[in-house]
């Protein structure tokens, strides 16, 4: 593909706040309910343009690393107090047609009326097909892993790493304004 865009999404309580002072109003909104609202609306407005992208002929792929560097980036962008980057997308023209991720059946992520949690029954059917791909196989020999679970804590999302970016992102969170109070 080649993704000549990049488009970085980002929580921005930074220009509700201005006008807010230019209008004598008291902002609150550097806590953690109005970063997670902020976070909705770009993730939002994120997801409308890839689908509006993707209607063009445009390929898509967001990216899941940007929360690990938002302090990177947002040293980059220059982004002021009060705005946190939450996805990156690349977008471009696809030189290939791939097919569709795997993805989890609908009873693994849907629920009706209450959440019904798992048994271990219910785990055992959701994850069955994932873990009965050959590419899933190929997987579990080239890492010596028993199971596509173990890839997971093992080699992709690793504990430390987890709690080290958690780290880096509370203070990101701090230090952007959104959680003063």
């Amino acid at each position: 593909m080649q993704a000549p865009v990049l488009l970085t999404f980002c929580a921005d309580i930074n220009r509700f706040n201005k006008w807010c002072k230019a209008r004598n109003a008291e902002p609150g909104y550097d806590n953690f309910l109005w970063f997670t609202n902020a976070v909705i609306d770009a993730m939002l407005v994120a997801q409308n343009c890839c689908i509006a992208a993707e209607e063009k002929g445009l390929g898509i792929c967001y990216l899941g690393t940007t929360t690990y560097t938002a302090d990177k980036i947002i040293e980059i962008l220059t982004l002021p107090k009060g705005v946190i980057p939450i996805t990156t997308v690349i977008m471009g023209y696809p030189n290939e047609n791939p097919g569709l991720t795997d993805r989890l059946p609908l009873e693994g992520v849907v629920h009706y009326e209450t959440y019904k949690d798992y048994s271990t029954e219910d785990i055992d059917r959701i994850f069955a097909d994932k873990e009965a791909l050959e590419s899933t196989k190929k997987l579990l020999i080239e890492n010596k892993k028993e199971s596509l679970a173990q890839i997971f804590t093992d080699n992709r999302y690793k504990k430390a790493d987890n709690l080290h970016f958690s780290k880096v992102f509370m203070k990101v969170l701090h230090d952007q304004g959104f959680l003063n109070q």
